[in-house]
């Protein structure tokens, strides 16, 4: 970046603390009010000098997620709550249909021992599963990573293989086709049946069919998600009186005239 970018970059890093400082100073304002809102303030894409995340406009990702650096996510890709992606020293790209479930990590290795660069490449219709950790490796086509595993430096995970939950793949093992890989360190278990290698593909469809509901229910504003709460309630006292239910407010729950009022 030369010195004009910088110069822009600073530029703009201070007009968005002052926009944060002011959103600060309304909410104090607000009083308590604030805390009843809904919608997530979390930055999600971060920039970092020149490198951008590039995500697909029909990708879902959270909006507890953050997306760092040089990141590229894919069509109908998914990235869920609490994953951090994270592109400093290198690049990490994830293919088209591929989810990676919640509070999972994927970063990246300038480089090995031997000098090899080492970006984190993950392809098309992978399942990542929850918490798992995938640091400098690459992960191929229609590959399942199980819950909690962790991938090092160097791993490859052939199209087809499946890594068991919680398995820790050490440094530059490969992970043949149609095979799944368990335990600390990981090892060879079995193969995998024809209905398991089906199972694989049908798991992503299935996420990318559920962010789908996610991804429209998080573009949903504040006052949209007020209406739908009242029209929730509504529903639910309509519905209580074509059964004749009288629903009691429990006596803890009412403010008599000469209640303490909240400061």
């Amino acid at each position: 970046m030369g010195s004009l970018g910088r110069a822009f970059y600073t530029v703009g890093f201070w007009i968005r603390e002052t926009g944060q400082a002011l959103d600060r100073l309304g909410c104090r304002l607000q009083g308590k009010y604030y805390f009843q809102e809904q919608l997530s303030r979390h930055r999600v894409l971060m920039n970092l000098f020149d490198k951008v995340p590039s995500v697909h406009r029909e990708a879902f990702v959270a909006p507890s997620a953050s997306i760092i650096g040089d990141v590229k996510v894919g069509r109908h890709s998914s990235i869920w709550y609490g994953c951090v992606l994270r592109g400093d020293v290198n690049s990490v790209s994830i293919g088209t249909g591929t989810n990676i479930q919640d509070n999972s990590l994927v970063h990246v290795a300038k480089s090995n021992l031997t000098g090899k660069v080492l970006p984190t490449i993950i392809g098309n219709n992978v399942t990542v599963g929850h918490s798992a950790v995938l640091h400098g490796c690459t992960v191929e086509d229609e590959a399942f990573v199980g819950m909690g595993a962790t991938l090092l430096d160097g791993v490859v995970v052939e199209k087809n293989a499946m890594i068991a939950a919680g398995a820790l793949v050490r440094q530059n093992t490969r992970i043949p086709c149609g095979e799944v890989w368990g335990g600390n360190p990981a090892k060879f278990l079995r193969k995998l049946t024809e209905e398991e290698i089906s199972f694989i593909s049908q798991s992503a469809l299935n996420y990318s069919n559920l962010a789908q509901g996610h991804a429209a229910e998080n573009a949903k504003s504040l006052d949209e998600n007020e209406f739908e709460k009242v029209l929730r309630k509504k529903k639910d006292e309509d519905y209580d009186s074509i059964l004749g239910v009288v629903r009691e407010t429990p006596p803890e729950l009412i403010l008599t005239d000469n209640a303490p009022k909240a400061s």
